[in-house]
């Protein structure tokens, strides 16, 4: 396709020339995505439902209605400045839809030419928890139906790929989502005459600990962990003071207890795998990857590369202990 025919592309005409990156249990975003197309708009969104996970025949789809487009699709929005990807995504859908979703699964991204630039959307699974739909300018009306309702109604076969991405998530549900997040930048070690443990966090750590809060508020998690060292609890404080828990601190999330204790390592994150629900896990550069490995291993979800930058979060899903899904969000810095 030329570069003059692209340019007359629109929101609408999506259909017509797209990229889908929805393959795989294992999704990442990048630290900075907006530099992996030239000229590109980040936006974000997710497949809303509500229902019974545990029973695929009980789930309902809400689908939007843009009167601007005169179309039926998934949530979504642009990035504003300031803002992660989870963040976008959960603003957008409470503007849109007036629902509180708990994010899930990352689903993937889907790119199409919108004018002269790339528009980059990237979509997870997201849970209605509460609120109310008002009908605005952006959404006029907003249909429950069926997963197979929802694929005739929806406008774009875009939109359709996308929730049956969604769908096959659904067919083995996260009983359990852990946050495992790495600890942010701290001073030099090498620089650091003390005991390590007392290494502190640098600016651009204690930066990277205040933005953790608004990206991992959308998964709604309600228990806060961590090892030991004062940097693994100084990222901890800010999500665990806005949720208004203790964090709870173990030296078996460390890095020490992974080379000494190893088999009490792993016995300690299977308890919290086991409890259910969300919860932030913030540990070391050497126990995330060789943990996940493990887990990975034992589990259903093959995995060839374990990044761990400091400030970064995987987000691991278990259907009754198994590890199912992994995203992993390279940074929690704004994308724009």
């Amino acid at each position: 396709m030329s570069k003059n025919v692209a340019k007359h592309r629109h929101e609408n005409d999506k259909d017509v020339d797209n990229d889908l990156a929805v393959t795989g249990r294992f999704q990442q975003i990048i630290a900075e995505p907006a530099k992996e197309f030239k000229r590109s708009t980040l936006a974000a969104g997710a497949v809303l439902w509500r229902g019974d996970v545990s029973s695929l025949d009980s789930i309902e789809i809400a689908v939007i209605h843009r009167p601007f487009y005169d179309d039926w699709s998934l949530a979504k929005g642009k990035v504003d400045p300031g803002e992660s990807l989870p963040v976008t995504a959960h603003r957008e859908i409470f503007e849109e839809t007036g629902y509180d979703v708990r994010l899930g699964k990352l689903l993937g991204k889907v790119t199409y030419p919108v004018l002269d630039r790339t528009k980059v959307v990237y979509y997870w699974t997201g849970e209605v928890l509460g609120g109310e739909f008002t009908p605005n300018n952006e959404v006029d009306e907003i249909r429950w139906v069926s997963i197979s309702e929802a694929m005739e109604l929806l406008s774009y076969e875009v939109d359709r790929n996308v929730l049956a991405k969604a769908e096959k998530r659904f067919r083995l549900p996260a009983t359990t989502r852990i946050l495992y997040v790495r600890h942010a930048k701290a001073h030099d070690r090498r620089a650091w005459a003390g005991d390590d443990n007392l290494r502190p966090l640098d600016k651009k750590g204690r930066r990277q600990a205040e933005m953790l809060v608004p990206m991992l508020l959308p998964f709604h998690p309600t228990a806060v962990y961590s090892a030991l060292p004062d940097r693994c609890q100084a990222t901890a404080a800010p999500i665990a003071d806005e949720l208004g828990v203790e964090t709870i601190v173990d030296p078996l999330f460390g890095d020490d207890a992974w080379l000494g204790e190893m088999v009490n390592a792993q016995r300690r994150f299977e308890e919290i795998i086991a409890a259910g629900g969300t919860s932030v896990v913030v540990a070391q550069g050497t126990i995330i990857p060789d943990m996940i490995a493990s887990l990975s291993a034992a589990g259903r979800l093959p995995l060839d590369e374990i990044p761990c930058k400091k400030g970064s979060v995987w987000v691991l899903s278990f259907n009754n202990g198994e590890l199912t899904g992994a995203d992993y969000l390279a940074s929690a810095l704004p994308v724009k």
